[in-house]
């Protein structure tokens, strides 16, 4: 189970919207076949592992990540597969919350007479597909802001110079969390300070999906400013509804309804998900991921640090916390920690 999970994250930057998948096939005791969903639209992993086992796959087991699809879709049923394929038990790491699957696919193999065990590496299997569970879920995407700040948490200078805090190496690690992200989302002031592209910057050879990059704007004031409406991937606008969007663009416009004059942020989470967006990289200002962090929208925060002192006249993580006795602190869990280069990256989550 340890390597199908191993394959599902194959797909970390081309499986989305569909779950990242992995499975591993074994008879007597051998692999006989192993395989990961790439891409929607393409075979799942049950697919290409059978493909692999062949005639091997008749009396074998099947350690899958997630419980097998028992729906036709954009491609056949895994559970039909698995059945054809003569396989005489199925472990899966956990049952599949899509309402189309959700207990099915157990219930097909099980009404074959195939043996069923499921949760063997759950908490694995639900940490690599926590985007896709968020949204099956909760309704709505996982949510993870990025920030880069100096030890004493500071993110830009007063007059919003921030190029550059960390080094290459923590910038590129950035862009793998980019490309794992179905969305960047950022807001009309740091579009209009910073007029950033929000594009993944990888090796050409790599292989992802542009994030669909989000823009949060009332009044669709920042549309004088560009870069976030290249060709190098696609933006939408989410906007106040008395705004008139302008004709003649590629971007694509929604409107939010607003709470206190201000867009209401869960709203747009529930209209991201309605896209089939999984997780959101948060990369803005101290305004908006402030107000995602008070409004309890924050399942992540990935924290890029470096060994420098911006000063108390420097711009500070969040603005609008109104913490003013230790009681009312937020904590926070350490869930990863790394070093790059001279920074380090700390990947923390809001304790309850």
């Amino acid at each position: 189970m340890a390597h199908a999970l191993a394959l599902a994250a194959r797909g970390l930057y081309t499986a989305r919207p569909n779950p990242m998948v992995g499975c591993v096939i074994v008879r007597d005791g051998e692999v006989v076949g192993e395989g990961w969903h790439p891409r929607t639209g393409q075979p799942h992993a049950e697919v290409f592992a059978l493909r692999a086992a062949g005639d091997r796959a008749r009396g074998a087991t099947a350690y899958v990540t997630l419980e097998p699809c028992a729906h036709h879709g954009r491609t056949p049923p895994c559970a039909e597969a698995l059945v054809a394929a003569g396989v005489s038990r199925v472990v899966a790491a956990m049952r599949d919350p899509f309402p189309r699957v959700d207990g099915a696919g157990f219930a097909r193999l099980q009404s074959a007479g195939i043996e069923v065990a499921a949760g063997l590496m759950e908490t694995q299997a639900r940490e690599l597909n926590r985007g896709f569970l968020s949204r099956i879920e909760r309704g709505r995407p996982w949510l993870r802001i990025k920030l880069a700040a100096s030890l004493d948490g500071r993110t830009a200078m007063s007059s919003g110079e921030s190029k550059w805090i960390t080094g290459e190496a923590a910038r590129a690690d950035v862009q793998r969390w980019r490309a794992r992200s179905a969305a960047i989302l950022t807001g009309a002031d740091t579009v209009l300070a910073d007029d950033p592209a929000l594009t993944v910057r990888l090796d050409p050879a790599a292989d992802f999906v542009p994030p669909l990059r989000v823009v949060l704007d009332t009044g669709l004031r920042s549309l004088a400013r560009g870069r976030v409406r290249d060709t190098a991937a696609p933006t939408l606008y989410l906007h106040g509804p008395g705004a008139l969007p302008p004709p003649g663009t590629a971007a694509e416009f929604a409107a939010l309804p607003l709470r206190d004059g201000r867009p209401d942020l869960a709203a747009a989470l529930q209209l991201l998900a309605g896209r089939g967006i999984n997780e959101v990289q948060v990369e803005a200002g101290p305004v908006l991921c402030g107000a995602l962090l008070r409004a309890g929208l924050v399942d992540e925060l990935l924290l890029y640090q470096a060994p420098l002192l911006l000063g108390d006249g420097a711009r500070p993580l969040f603005a609008g916390l109104g913490i003013e006795a230790m009681a009312e602190r937020l904590r926070l869990s350490l869930v990863d920690e790394a070093r790059l280069g001279d920074d380090r990256r700390l990947l923390l989550r809001p304790v309850a």
